[in-house]
């Protein structure tokens, strides 16, 4: 066999199975935490918080090395529109149907994760009651999200993207403290916390606004990230084939 030629790239059954699992992995991570911090430090919010944002550092750390090299690990839309929006002058990344197949399989991920995370600390799964509104808040999901794009697209762009998984956990780590609302920045984990009523969920009229809010950052970051690194690794022939039809096959 000759080792020398590369190998295929995963399926967009792995990819999309990927997108999703990780995702759901994330949210349960930020729902189950949330929960489990309420449990251990009843009446003290900021330890609650602490807790919280710590294993949310960890476990989005973990979700990313394990499956960057199946999907890229964008874990959020707003990274798979970042892609495809910075990509399509070069041809590179995804396309608009991936980036649409990612976003899908991403919110029902986030959904799942959600349940899930209910399921385990056997608490009901029913829509959030936590408004979550106000210029500071859809501020703050600006400034996270287009800190987490900038973050991400600056080690891309710049070929150093071994450090994506340490530097994005250790971002919104911090960004759970530095944002008022707590650094949500991920469309698919907002409406996948919309479903729970616990310390991490968010009332369904709060989900369009802080969806918004983070699009608009998202598309901040991507302007950031071209401006301070104008000449990105990325070549046309990073391009990944369009999922026209999913295949079912290795």
């Amino acid at each position: 066999m000759n080792t020398s030629e590369a190998a295929p790239p995963p399926s967009w059954v792995r990819r999309l199975v990927a997108e999703l699992v990780g995702t759901a992995g994330l949210v349960a991570v930020v729902v189950g935490s949330g929960i489990a911090a309420q449990r251990l430090s009843p009446g003290d919010v900021g330890l609650q918080l602490l807790q919280n944002s710590l294993a949310t550092t960890l476990g989005l750390a973990v979700l990313i090395v394990v499956l960057g090299p199946v999907s890229g690990a964008h874990l959020n839309p707003v990274v798979s529109l970042a892609e495809w929006a910075a990509g399509r002058r070069a041809g590179a990344g995804l396309g608009l149907r991936g980036a649409g197949a990612y976003v899908a399989a991403q919110i029902a991920g986030g959904a799942a994760g959600a349940v899930l995370a209910n399921l385990m600390f056997e608490v009901p799964t029913t829509v959030a009651t936590t408004v979550r509104s106000g210029a500071g808040l859809l501020l703050a999901e600006v400034v996270a999200t287009a800190g987490l794009v900038l973050v991400i697209f600056s080690l891309t762009r710049s070929g150093r993207g071994a450090w994506i998984a340490p530097a994005v956990g250790a971002y919104i780590g911090a960004a759970y403290w530095f944002t008022s609302s707590t650094s949500f920045a991920n469309p698919a984990v907002t409406v996948g916390r919309m479903f729970t009523d616990t310390f991490a969920g968010i009332a369904p009229v709060s989900v369009l606004p802080f969806v918004l809010a983070q699009l608009l950052g998202g598309a901040v970051g991507v302007l950031a990230a071209r401006f301070f690194f104008p000449a990105g690794v990325v070549t046309p022939a990073d391009r990944l084939p369009e999922p026209a039809v999913v295949s079912r096959t290795d």
